[in-house]
């Protein structure tokens, strides 16, 4: 599973850490996180990041 990083803040969303704090359970690839999710530093939508 690949990284993805927010284009805006630089943010890494790492899959294998997923992003628990905002209810994304570890091993969670970036295609499963729920499309409302927000970048957890500056808050932007999915549609802002990019693969690694």
């Amino acid at each position: 599973m690949s990284n993805y990083v927010c284009l805006v803040c630089g943010y890494v969303y790492n899959p294998a850490d997923g992003d628990p704090d905002n209810g994304v359970a570890p091993g969670t690839s970036f295609a499963d996180v729920p499309e409302d999710w927000v970048c957890p530093l500056c808050g932007v939508g999915k549609d802002q990041f990019e693969e690694e």
